[in-house]
């Protein structure tokens, strides 16, 4: 087998471990079908990931950062909170929910399957700190950028954030009616801009 570096290895592992854990569910992904959907050994899968919690962990911060790059490119910081707001939640929606249920399967099926698994009660913790932190962060840069002050703390409204598109995601799951799903969604929206009550800096 060709030398591969290691951090072009572990890009590899988690994209496969993304595609098992999207077809076959949490519990049915083992290393061993991870390595065989990487067409690498076992040997190699564990050399990189030496327990399946290092791997979800990894997928985990794969799905952070996909959702954080979608809030980067989704707005213009520097046009203040509210801007950023509006365009990225519709943003995270269209590229991130329609079309890709398989991926929020998935991200709850690692939340249950944390839960439930015996000492795994801390992934599943760090995964919706991971989650709102992002927000959170992102929100406060795009308030500093422009020089305003937001009426609640970043970390209260990223939660938020976060708990309310987490409702709107497994209500469009469990019955993907796109008119409904939109609709309801710039509701939310309205709703987290009023919470949030922008003002400019003096």
């Amino acid at each position: 087998m060709p030398y591969v570096e290691a951090s072009v290895r572990r890009r590899q592992l988690v994209a496969a471990a993304r595609i098992a854990l999207a077809r076959d569910g949490v519990p049915g992904t083992s290393l061993r079908a991870v390595a065989a959907e990487a067409g690498v050994s076992l040997g190699t899968m564990q050399y990189v990931f030496p327990s399946k919690e290092l791997l979800l962990r990894a997928v985990i911060e794969d799905v952070v950062n996909e959702i954080a790059e979608v809030l980067r490119e989704a707005a213009d910081l520097g046009k203040g909170l509210e801007h950023a707001v509006r365009q990225a939640l519709v943003g995270f929606w269209s590229q991130l929910v329609v079309g890709r249920t398989d991926l929020q399967v998935m991200q709850y099926e690692l939340t249950t399957y944390a839960l439930r698994a015996a000492g795994q009660e801390s992934l599943a913790r760090w995964q919706y700190e991971r989650y709102c932190a992002v927000v959170a962060e992102w929100c406060q840069r795009a308030a500093q950028e422009a020089g305003e002050t937001c009426a609640v703390p970043f970390g209260r409204l990223g939660r938020i954030v976060v708990a309310t598109l987490d409702g709107l995601i497994l209500q469009y799951v469990c019955d993907p009616n796109d008119t409904r799903a939109r609709e309801d969604l710039d509701a939310a929206i309205e709703m987290i801009v009023a919470l949030a009550a922008v003002r400019r800096n003096a």
